[in-house]
């Protein structure tokens, strides 16, 4: 998929704007879906980056969040089902110099794609991840995808789900993921915030959007996202800050024999010395884990930066090395080892030389 000309404004300016960055197609999603606002913050950060318009490359899979890149003025690839982290991997491999990002979704990139996504976490490259989790499979029509909810009702679940969904925030931790956010489709100055920290972040970035399916999974992640109720089942995470939430900032979470609790706290007052303290810095991510399990059975959902640390990149090594004139292997010495034969002129086995 190739970028379109480059608009006059920038070549006299110099300066990319989030115009620069749109496509000539109009992006085409159901009337309220999420989709348009993840893509909104996206275009709408890429400019601040400071990377050229020609070194962005969009990779998706198959699903309604892989049609983005259609829809951006970039390079990119609308690849197949779960593939995407391998392509994107090859890309990055490839050309250093790309900033590369993955579009993809809950049944995407958890079920056929799921190894795909956990070695690329473990792997460490820089690459940047954004998934759309809307819990349902809404491209094929309302089917239930590895996140749906217990009990949901759907084309293929008709007396309700009884598998227990997958997390991908926890599994995208648990695999090693050096940055790891999560956010909702309806809250653009998060969405912008976290996807800006995961473009300038040096190694894997997983973000995790939790996206409204209006058609087939409406009101999924309502109590997170209305106004009338989400100060009180949601969490914002923030670096170095103690654990509040409630509309009236009265409640806060602890840790007791390594469980998070909600406990009652008064509003105005020094925080207890028990209360959790966030730290997005911390090499063990151990409670970083533990909050991506949180928002359920009366605790809050936490929203914002969970872990955010340094780790060796997968691929610069190799890529130093290549910079710095260091001698490669030789890919023929690798498959033609001592152990290696064929076939002479002659007929008979005969070792097969290297040079």
């Amino acid at each position: 998929m190739a970028t379109e000309e480059r608009p006059a404004m920038e070549n006299a300016m110099g300066k990319l704007t989030r115009k620069d960055f749109l496509g000539s197609l109009e992006p085409k999603w159901c009337l309220g879906c999420g989709c348009y606002g993840i893509f909104k913050a996206l275009t709408g950060v890429f400019p601040s980056t400071g990377v050229e318009r020609e070194r962005f490359a969009i990779v998706s899979g198959i699903g309604c969040s892989s049609r983005l890149p259609y829809y951006t003025n970039t390079y990119g690839f609308h690849t197949i089902h779960g593939r995407a982290p391998a392509v994107a991997m090859g890309l990055k491999l490839a050309n250093p110099e790309l900033s590369v990002w993955i579009i993809t979704g809950d049944g995407d990139a958890l079920s056929i794609g799921g190894n795909h996504f956990i070695h690329l976490m473990r792997r460490n490259p820089d690459i940047k991840v954004i998934l759309f989790n809307n819990q349902i499979y809404g491209l094929t029509k309302g089917q239930a995808s590895p996140t749906t909810a217990v009990g949901t009702r759907t084309k293929t679940t008709p007396g309700g789900s009884v598998e227990s969904p997958m997390q991908p925030l926890a599994m995208a931790i648990a695999a090693g993921a050096t940055f790891a956010a999560r956010a909702t489709d309806t809250d653009g100055e998060m969405l912008t915030e976290i996807f800006t920290a995961a473009a300038r972040h040096k190694g894997v970035a997983f973000v995790e959007v939790l996206l409204n399916c209006v058609i087939f999974n409406d009101g999924a992640f309502g109590m997170f996202t209305n106004k009338a109720s989400r100060d009180e089942h949601t969490i914002r995470l923030k670096h170095g800050a103690p654990l509040l939430f409630g509309a009236a900032r009265d409640k806060a979470i602890r840790l007791r024999q390594l469980k998070p609790e909600v406990a009652r706290i008064n509003p105005g007052a020094p925080v207890p010395d028990d209360i959790a303290i966030h730290d997005v810095g911390n090499p063990d991510s151990s409670f970083a884990y533990l909050l991506s399990q949180m928002g359920h059975a009366g605790q809050p959902l936490p929203l914002g930066i969970f872990r955010q640390v340094q780790a060796p990149v997968y691929g610069e090594a190799d890529a130093a090395a290549r910079s710095s004139g260091s001698p490669s292997i030789e890919i023929e010495k690798v498959l033609c080892g001592p152990n290696a034969w064929t076939e002479g002129a002659d007929g008979k086995i005969h070792p097969l030389s290297t040079r």
